[in-house]
């Protein structure tokens, strides 16, 4: 207490911001589609593991959910409540509430939310909702543009994000655009090893991690990842036969923050490995904005 009423009286004096009170805990939304495919390396499914991993980290306060709960686990109280969600889906896409899925997008552009993305992920609703977000920012960030004076039409088709259509009427633009369909050049489940790089070592999410290491078992994915370009490509993923990913990108999208994480196939003990969860870990507190 001392110390602090020091610390209070130097800014008075000097004018020097004093950091605030320690926040509470990261409070983590960790949200699985819950296969039964994944008790094939994961005996109470993967996200329940990740869940169960952040628990034990100082800090975090955690919590599972999943599409079979009531309001697919995704009551607005569950999602007001996250700091951060840790996000799994594969075959489910589709049936994911809508409604939830832009509460997500408008908490992470308002900055009360970040989005970790894992694996099959990339073509959640959530992670392509937030990309089109960015893209559309990334948009009128290049040419200028008061986003209030500009609408944005969606061409039917979906895949690498461009701009198709620019017109103006009565001073309000309308841009027709291809929004990012977050698609691959290629994918292989035969569970062979990927290498992994880390590119960015003083990144907050490389924290602890090595330069280089393998995932011992798991699915690959090949470029063109057809997402916006990433603020940073924290980490880079290779395969013997010479496919090569993005595999831990990191974006701004309004306020929040996102990642991309690759690895995290359903069948494969990706996330029994000490360097993916602790980059999960890591991530988590980047987007959470504790680091």
């Amino acid at each position: 207490m001392r110390r602090m009423t020091a610390l209070l009286a130097l800014a008075v004096t000097t004018g020097i911001p004093v950091a605030s009170a320690r926040p509470g805990p990261l409070k983590v939304l960790v949200w699985d589609e819950q296969q039964d495919a994944q008790k094939k390396a994961y005996e109470n499914f993967l996200g329940n593991h990740i869940a169960e991993h952040l628990g034990k980290q100082e800090g975090i306060e955690v919590k599972s959910a999943n599409i079979k709960e009531a309001e697919q686990g995704l009551s607005d109280v569950a999602i007001d409540s996250a700091d951060v969600i840790v996000w799994w889906g594969h075959v489910r896409h589709k049936d994911v509430n809508d409604a939830k899925v832009q509460r997500i997008v408008d908490r992470v552009k308002a900055g009360k939310c970040g989005l970790v993305a894992v694996h099959s992920a990339h073509y959640s609703k959530p992670f392509k909702a937030v990309m089109f977000e960015r893209f559309k920012q990334d948009v009128l960030k290049q040419k200028g543009l008061d986003a209030s004076k500009v609408e944005f039409v969606k061409e039917k088709k979906e895949g690498k994000p461009e701009v198709v259509k620019e017109e103006e009427v009565d001073g309000k633009k309308t841009i027709t655009v291809v929004p990012p369909n977050c698609g691959l050049g290629g994918w292989r489940a035969d569970g062979m090893p990927s290498h992994v790089e880390t590119k960015l070592p003083d990144h907050p999410i490389a924290k602890g991690l090595p330069a280089k290491f393998d995932i011992k078992q798991t699915e690959m994915y090949n470029e063109a990842f057809t997402v916006p370009e990433p603020d940073a490509v924290v980490f880079f993923e290779t395969w013997d036969k010479g496919e090569k990913f993005r595999a831990g990108c990191c974006w701004q999208v309004g306020e929040g923050r996102v990642f991309y994480f690759r690895p995290g196939h359903e069948t494969y003990p990706v996330f029994h490995q000490e360097e993916t969860l602790k980059i999960v870990h890591n991530a988590a507190l980047w987007v959470g904005k504790r680091t």
